[in-house]
């Protein structure tokens, strides 16, 4: 039997906590120590704390999880987005915080080919953006159950920009996200971001960390060298926040990273990092300032294996996160006011989501690929052609009675892929606060007898407006290109038009 140790909560002096007395998993500031039946941890920061310090994280476990707990899809946010502490112990000087355990699935469960190292280790964000964990000659690739597909991190950017809007909506900032505080499981598609007791209270609580290098943003590394109090210094912040963000969701798609290309600024390899990731920091992929682009010589870097720009532009992400993208790391780099905000990634991860396109060639490792536009799509993985026709819907919400504008928003059709509420009507948002009843598909398209068709499953008023015939729930309308169908004729219902692209 283990020696456990018993601690009392500094909230509620009735409660207390058990955690096994053995050689403590080590962090940065903190020695984490496991309950007997591993349902929470205990994480004792290793020095004393201040009483600034002390306050911070007794708002984190009182007054911001209580914000969370009475909030909107407060169940979404603590069981599966945040690892959020919920209670306060003391032990001698030192202070510990009391944090529910990980979900198993962000624990490898096969870990390397070859050999169990990392087998039971959690799944930090950094073994998913590396190309070289995945390439089939590099002695430590990860074994290919525990990858997903290319659609997986879209789902795990869309989770993590919906965990830092909560933060942000809350006033709340992180000040140290990066593939290191964020676990993920490519396969459940999910994200979870710890290490919240570090969240940067504006004007009342400073951060205690300046970041994470490779996510730290360029105002903050440019100042680092002046002192706390100088008003030119910048310290993390929402703004900064989003940066990291930006950072993290281009990696994930594209496992390279947005600024670290071919341009060195110093010999010295300390002072080229501040000034290339600082002052001077430039996107690899910058369209009209390309000096630092990421050289063949320096694709060893990156392992040519995947990550040269060249043949995976970031463009192949879509027409929604392309703008994102420059948005971030052109007009925004070096101006934070002009960085899009959580909201603007959740919206437009989603918008391209429906973009996206299976591939046909059942070799092909990432298995899905945005729709680019043209008459003849192709993977840009792995080439493969799109063979047959391919139905594209735009979709169109009423400006006025006999006006109908684009609702810049569309969907690609692929054989079973489902009609959502939220692409029927503008008063269905898709985001966390989604009824299970909301989620379920009203409709689906399927390749039946050598034509499009979409079934209808469940809406009352479906028509068909080019032949003016009502399409009831159980019946089914053919696609072909031009026609038009509206999906509710209620406020706020769309109409589809359908374009039939791959014709030739």
């Amino acid at each position: 039997m283990k020696k456990t140790i018993k601690v009392v909560s500094v909230l509620d002096t009735a409660k207390s906590y058990e955690y096994v007395d053995e050689k403590p998993i080590q962090g940065g500031v903190k020695d984490v120590y496991f309950s007997p039946d591993r349902d929470y941890v205990i994480a004792f920061y290793r020095s004393p704390l201040d009483e600034g310090q002390k306050e911070r994280i007794m708002r984190i476990v009182s007054t911001y999880l209580q914000n969370i707990q009475k909030g909107n899809a407060a169940e979404y946010f603590l069981n599966e987005i945040f690892r959020w502490p919920y209670d306060i112990v003391e032990k001698g000087k030192l202070t510990g915080i009391v944090v529910p355990v990980y979900h198993q699935k962000f624990f490898f469960s096969k870990g390397y080919i070859g050999s169990d190292n990392i087998q039971g280790e959690d799944k930090v964000g950094k073994w998913f953006t590396a190309p070289m964990f995945r390439n089939q000659q590099y002695p430590l690739r990860l074994d290919q159950s525990e990858l997903g597909d290319w659609l997986s991190y879209f789902q795990i950017g869309i989770n993590i920009s919906r965990g830092v809007k909560k933060l942000h909506q809350m006033g709340l900032a992180h000040s140290d996200l990066s593939y290191n505080n964020i676990l993920v499981d490519p396969v459940t598609k999910s994200a979870c971001i710890i290490d919240i007791d570090g969240l940067v209270v504006p004007k009342l609580f400073p951060p205690e960390v300046i970041g994470t290098a490779d996510f730290i943003a360029p105002e903050v590394l440019k100042t680092k060298h002046l002192g706390l109090q100088d008003p030119g210094r910048h310290l993390p912040n929402q703004k900064t926040d989003l940066h990291a963000l930006a950072v993290l969701i281009y990696m994930y798609l594209l496992r390279r990273h947005p600024l670290r290309g071919g341009k060195i600024w110093d010999l010295d390899s300390e002072k080229d990092e501040i000034i290339s990731m600082g002052e001077k920091a430039l996107f690899i992929e910058h369209h009209n300032d390309p000096s630092n682009k990421v050289r063949a010589d320096h694709l060893r870097k990156w392992d040519a294996f995947w990550g040269d720009p060249d043949t995976i532009p970031y463009t192949i992400t879509g027409p929604y996160i392309s703008d994102l993208f420059k948005k971030a790391f052109v007009d925004g780099l070096h101006d934070p006011i002009r960085r899009p905000t959580a909201n603007e990634w959740e919206t437009a991860l989603l918008k391209t989501v429906d973009l996206i396109q299976p591939c046909q060639n059942s070799g092909c490792t990432e298995k899905w690929y945005v729709f680019d536009n043209t008459s003849n799509p192709k993977c840009p993985f792995c080439g493969t052609l799109h063979q047959g026709t391919l139905p594209v819907l735009d979709l169109y919400f009423k400006f006025d009675d006999e006006v109908w504008k684009p609702e810049n928003h569309r969907l690609m059709v692929y054989h079973n892929q489902y009609l959502f509420k939220w692409h029927v009507s503008r008063k269905v948002i898709r985001n966390e606060n989604l009824t299970m009843q909301d989620k379920m598909p009203v409709g689906y398209f399927t390749f039946h007898q050598g034509k499009w068709v979409l079934v209808n499953q469940s809406l009352p008023d479906m028509k068909d407006i080019t032949e003016q015939k009502e399409i009831p729930p159980g019946s089914m309308v053919e696609l072909t290109d031009g026609k038009k169908i509206l999906l509710s004729a209620e406020e706020g219902g769309r109409l589809m038009y359908v374009t039939m692209a791959n014709n030739g």
